[in-house]
């Protein structure tokens, strides 16, 4: 639900700004400080806070570096965090990369605007993708979402010659990268022990902060001997590698376990 009702921001920005941006440079900057102003008076009128709809906590916050040991000594955990970290880097090349790909292949920032509005609009179809993950399995959702990502992003790369081709290739891309929104944190999520799904979400949480910094490291050395066009086929390797690793989830991942009715 929160991709869904997200989807409209996702999808009316990149375009609008693009378009506000060459109309007054300041105008995307001013709006979105008057979300984030709309966004507090909100709180503040809701009154959030140690009250009814947040109560105090009645002991001291857990720490999770204290919980590092033990998520390094589960794969499964280990496993479900690289997911994370690929799948956001995945984004960060599509929302970076790829406008710089297009004005620097004389496609324009408006056209680069569009297309990453129209990859979000996908997000208004993560229900129907919620389904279909549900009608088949956890393991297929996140092996077909790398497998066809990492195909799709380094197929983008080496077509760089074809502007169109590479840029269409990172649209079908990011359609994958969405399902991957949708199943890619729940390998995590199932192999957490109840008892300390708070500490571990605060470790999983890292995984942005992470691909944050790891997205722009690689893509400087990669762009010391390479083109734009040789980050979007390292995004690709990286999808590729975390479908190879994907291999490892069981099969009947997040299905219901078979119940064997008692002899009579």
């Amino acid at each position: 639900s929160r991709l869904f009702y997200s989807a409209a921001g996702w999808t009316i920005g990149p375009a609008l700004g693009v378009f506000l941006y060459s109309w007054w440079s300041p105008a995307p900057f001013f709006i979105a400080a008057c979300a984030a102003f709309s966004m507090l008076s909100l709180f503040s009128w809701m009154r959030l806070g140690n009250g009814k709809l947040i109560t105090k906590a009645t002991r001291p916050p857990a720490n999770p570096l204290a919980y590092l040991p033990r998520f390094a000594g589960q794969p499964r955990l280990i496993a479900g965090w690289i997911f994370a970290v690929v799948r956001s880097a995945g984004w960060w090349v599509y929302i970076v990369y790829l406008p710089i790909y297009a004005i620097e292949n004389g496609l324009g920032d408006r056209i680069a605007g569009i297309v990453l509005s129209m990859s979000n609009a996908a997000l208004f179809i993560t229900p129907l993708m919620l389904r279909w993950m549900q009608k088949h399995s956890i393991r297929y959702a996140v092996r077909t979402g790398f497998v066809t990502a990492g195909c799709l992003f380094s197929i983008a790369g080496l077509a760089a010659g074809w502007p169109w081709v590479t840029v269409l290739a990172l649209v079908g891309g990011s359609f994958f990268l969405i399902l991957l929104d949708v199943s890619g944190g729940l390998p995590f999520l199932l192999a957490v022990k109840p008892s300390e799904r708070t500490e571990m979400a605060a470790v999983y949480a890292s995984f942005r902060d992470v691909s944050g910094i790891l997205t722009p490291g690689t893509a400087w050395l990669v762009l010391l001997f390479a083109p734009v066009s040789g980050v979007f086929v390292a995004s690709g390797a990286s999808l590729l590698a975390a479908w190879a690793l994907s291999s490892k989830l069981h099969p009947r991942l997040g299905r219901a376990r078979i119940t064997i009715a008692p002899a009579e």
